[in-house]
């Protein structure tokens, strides 16, 4: 069993596709190439954590999002986004919360939609994951984008994310929040 992590899939959304300059003709082609990639390399025992943004539709496209969710392999767990409406936190998800610290085989995280400055085990080498800002910001050496717009459009584990997070740079507010970390 393995932990995957993602955020801001988007389904249906064509209007992300122009915001983030997404290199797809449609919605249509950018699903499929979603769904693609994380067939690819989820097997049915693993966790597959979604850390909001799931889907962008009406209520009534609720047949469409169970046929997006239906589709990706794995154990699936909601971190809820600003996106995710009631027909989609509503779908079988193994759990939803709007925020979740987990451990992934030593590494302690935080997860949340929304990038945060601080969290609970900060000072004690926990990493914060996130999404929401697309491809506006990567993260900083102790807390990283997991967004799809980040990532090529693929899931990502915990190892990807401990190499990315090394070479990103301290957040530059970190010292004023967080006094005597081992991070500087």
């Amino acid at each position: 069993m393995a932990n995957w992590y993602s955020a801001d899939l988007h389904f249906g959304h064509h209007r992300i596709i122009d915001f983030c300059k997404r290199p797809f003709a449609s919605t249509a082609e950018m699903n499929a190439a979603l769904i693609a990639n994380f067939q690819a390399c989820v097997r049915h025992d693993d966790d597959l954590w979604i850390l909001g943004d799931f889907a962008f539709g009406r209520a009534e496209d609720t047949a469409q999002f169970e046929s997006w969710f239906h589709s990706l392999p794995g154990r699936k767990h909601l971190i809820i986004g600003n996106h995710d409406d009631e027909a989609v936190i509503s779908l079988p998800w193994a759990s939803t919360e709007y925020m979740a610290e987990i451990k992934d085989g030593d590494q302690s995280l935080v997860l949340c939609h929304y990038p945060m400055i601080t969290w609970n085990g900060a000072r004690r080498g926990a990493l914060q994951l996130f999404g929401h800002v697309h491809d506006q910001w990567p993260g900083s050496r102790n807390s990283v984008n997991v967004g799809v717009d980040q990532w090529d459009f693929r899931r990502v584990q915990v190892s990807d994310i401990i190499t990315r997070a090394a070479k990103l740079p301290l957040n530059k507010h970190w010292h004023d929040v967080e006094h005597g970390n081992e991070l500087s």
